[in-house]
């Protein structure tokens, strides 16, 4: 089981069974929600991922997803989204053991940052309806 809480430690998660991606998300929207310059992300089915403590805030940050954080210390902490009714997206820097995360894929390849290097051997998606690329 995965656990994870914000800074504050005011709102909890815990997922239960396998993530079906590990991935590092270079999109704009998620680079700014979380002020980094790329983003790990669990994903998980919603009937996997309990919440304890306070309810997390939401902020719709586009006509299609939500953005999950914490109202007290303001620590993003996952994201959903329409067009994957059945996901939830844990940030895996919420981690309460972040050395345990290993991504699987870039996502949104295209849009990363052109000073971070990144030497991995993972595979690309550029895009978000695009087929993985090594």
């Amino acid at each position: 089981m995965m656990k994870g809480h914000c800074l504050c430690g005011d709102i909890r998660w815990a997922c239960s069974g396998t993530p079906s991606w590990n991935a590092l998300c270079h999109c704009d929207s998620c680079r700014r929600a979380c002020s980094a310059p790329v983003v790990a992300c669990i994903g998980a089915r919603r009937d996997q991922v309990a919440w304890s403590g306070a309810e997390p805030a939401i902020y719709r940050s586009s006509a299609r997803v939500e953005r999950l954080f914490c109202p007290r210390c303001g620590s993003a902490l996952a994201f959903r989204g329409e067009g994957f009714p059945d996901e939830i997206f844990l940030y895996a820097g919420s981690l309460e053991n972040p050395g345990d995360y290993r991504p699987d894929l870039h996502t949104h390849y295209g849009e990363r940052v052109g000073w971070l290097a990144l030497k991995d051997n993972l595979p690309h998606i550029t895009g978000s309806n695009e087929k993985a690329t090594s």
